[in-house]
């Protein structure tokens, strides 16, 4: 029942898609489910699952009765854009989902394909003569108050209830009705859930997705590439493509392995369509923090014009600047030239040319891609090509790895068995990963390839079983956790996997998983359980994840275990509480936050939000590091 949460659509429910530029790439998505479950989200160049962040002010009710159910839905045409000139066309689909049966009907035929077919835009039923109101440049105003008592025992000096009040605001002005300016003034994410916690055994960053409303709205226009923000991999399962565009730059400043808050004092936003151009203008002053480094006040600009052509094919410019870059000294600045190519319904290329500009630096700060994609429902074919110069760093984005040279290609085969022989089993799917990788000098430091078969049954469960041999350089001295480090070499990888996924329509659900294998000069067992739900009722869901890895090497023996636990009790589509806790045996921290959110009226929220840390390592109780009571309400203002 909560809005926007991914069980919305796990369960029955009925969707509508509104292509309204009807440029066959990006639309708005509106879902209801029986008790009256929510999830609306904006479409950008129909990658699923959207942008559930865009909460639009729409009404909607569902009703029960003895044979099924009913939705009714009023959506208001300045909750949408769209281009100007009455007797518009629209593209348009709805999907009516049965999930006991595993079943979705559309009102246009969709070739099938691995993705989710509400968002293939390009294959949408057309809606004509709609007459849109005139014009009006549309205004929104949501100011908002926050007080706030926090603890932070680590800090020098240390606070202890510290009371705090703030305010600011958010505007939205719609100068015209498809380009719309945003401007924020002392911006405050007090209210977003932390972030998820992940076991690292890599030598490389972890990446962690953006959770606050201000950047996730019209997040997919700055998409560069064909790699995306919203997910950390942009390639065939290595996640090496460079974003150069990363919001999370903005506002948090990284000390160590945590990430401190930086106040933004304020920013401004400009995005929409002109004709078959999208634009994204966005300009963010951020405060200094000189608790967490030194870091300095700095201005982040960003500029993105993408050119649609065909019917499933564009070409855009991205620049990516900060007035201070991350070495302290100087400007920063990220550019480059991307295009994607739609052939067919499933067939796509990708590809980009890209440099960054650092003080100091004049050569290897290049990179580009190439990708070539076939995503068919029975046969799906890639390959890629994919180079990082040694110093190319885009400082508004996020870079995982750098100084290489990537070859990766993936062959797939998902056929369709008949009924009469395989009754239980929808689809089996065989599948096969390359990927060589070398550095700037011509050494190979990665080379990976894994076969995996799954089988997916009618009831939507899967079954996957992967083999994995792999080889991995290390250059440097590798410190995989405390008191062990792994020498310099050449290391060779063999790993068993399985996953077992249960449908979403039971009650218990998620994925059981175990694999083992050599690892680096020892071996690892690995257990876990992930995307865990526990349905009690309607309105009390569980949400329990689990991973642990047991690893022996010559140079030591260590466990990592990673426990979380969510737990969300729905008062009703407008109001939840959430809980989430967290503990990480080799970070030797246990974490929680509370959350409750309810939205009294269409667009304006209130929240009550309470998060602590504690350190493990004392004996008895968990010694508390900090602490947090934070106290929000906005409104929503329309004239």
């Amino acid at each position: 029942m909560r809005r926007d949460n991914t069980n919305v659509v796990r369960n029955e429910n009925v969707a509508l898609m509104f292509d309204t530029y009807y440029d066959h790439r990006n639309g708005f998505v509106f879902e209801l489910s029986p008790i009256g479950g929510v999830y609306d989200a904006s479409v950008t160049n129909e990658r699923s699952p959207g942008n559930p962040e865009w909460n639009p002010v729409w009404e909607r009710k569902a009703g029960r009765f003895e044979h099924g159910w009913t939705a009714e839905m009023a959506i208001p045409f300045t909750s949408l854009r769209y281009k100007p000139g009455s007797g518009q066309v629209w593209g348009f689909n709805m999907r009516r989902t049965v999930r006991w049966k595993n079943e979705e009907s559309f009102i246009t035929r969709i070739v099938p394909n691995p993705g989710s077919p509400l968002f293939q835009v390009s294959q949408e039923a057309v809606l004509v003569g709609i007459e849109v109101p005139s014009s009006s440049r549309n205004l929104e105003l949501k100011p908002y108050g926050i007080s706030s008592l926090r603890a932070d025992r680590r800090s020098t000096p240390a606070v202890l209830n510290e009371g705090n009040a703030d305010a600011g605001f958010d505007l939205k002005y719609g100068l015209t009705q498809n380009l719309t300016a945003d401007f924020t003034y002392n911006t405050d994410f007090a209210q977003v859930e932390v972030d998820e916690q992940q076991v690292n055994l890599t030598r490389f960053t972890l990446f962690f997705p953006e959770k606050r409303e201000f950047f996730l709205e019209g997040q997919g226009i700055y998409d560069f590439g064909g790699a995306s923000s919203s997910a950390s991999s942009g390639s065939t399962g290595s996640g090496l493509t460079p974003l150069l565009f990363f919001s999370r730059r903005i506002g948090l400043n990284q000390v160590g392995t945590q990430n401190r808050v930086v106040p933004i004092n304020a920013g401004g936003r400009l995005t929409g369509k002109i004709g078959r151009t999208t634009i994204g203008l966005l300009n963010v002053y951020a405060a200094d923090d000189p608790i967490g480094g030194g870091a300095p006040s700095t201005d982040f600009s960003v500029i993105r014009v993408r050119r649609d052509f065909f019917r499933r094919s564009s070409v855009g410019l991205l620049f990516t600047g900060r007035s201070v870059s991350t070495a302290g000294s100087g400007a920063s600045d990220s550019y480059g030239v991307d295009t994607t190519i739609g052939l067919k319904t499933n067939l796509a290329i990708n590809a980009y040319a890209a440099a960054t500009r650092a003080p100091g630096v004049s050569t290897e700060d290049t990179s580009y891609r190439g990708d070539f994609n076939y995503n068919a429902d029975r046969y799906g074919l890639e390959f890629e090509r994919l180079v990082v110069g040694t110093h190319f760093n885009p400082d508004v984005g996020f870079l995982r790895r750098a100084g290489f040279q990537s070859n990766s290609a993936l062959l797939r085969f998902s056929p369709r068995p008949g009924r009469d022989r395989f009754k239980r089993v929808r689809r089996f799917t065989y599948q096969t990963d390359f990927g060589y990788l070398t550095n700037s000098a011509g050494r190979l430091e990665t080379r990976t390839a894994d076969a995996q078969f799954g089988t997916e049954f009618q009831n939507s469960d899967r079954l996957n079983v992967t083999y994995l041999r792999s080889y991995e350089y290390l250059p440097a001295p590798f410190a995989i956790a405390a008191g062990v480090r792994i020498p310099i070499g050449g290391y060779a990888f063999q790993e068993g996997r399985a996953t077992m996924s249960f449908g979403n329509q039971r009650r218990v659900s998620g994925s059981l998983s175990g694999g083992y294998g050599t690892f680096y000069d020892g071996h690892r067992t690995t257990a876990g359980y992930s995307g865990g739900r526990i349905q009690l009722n309607p309105r009390f869901t569980v949400e329990p994840n689990l991973s642990v890895n047991w690893i022996t090497l010559p140079e030591g023996q260590f466990t990592t275990r990673l426990v979380s636990e969510r737990t969300t009790f729905t008062l009703s589509p407008f109001a939840f509480i959430s809980g989430l806790v967290q503990y990480n045996l080799g970070a030797t921290s246990l974490g929680s936050n509370v959350r409750f959110r309810w939205e009294y009226r269409p667009g304006s929220e209130l929240f009550v939000v309470y998060t602590d840390e504690r350190d493990t390592v004392t004996r008895g109780f968990p010694d508390l590091k900090n602490r947090a009571l934070v106290v929000k309400i906005n409104r929503l203002l329309r004239p």
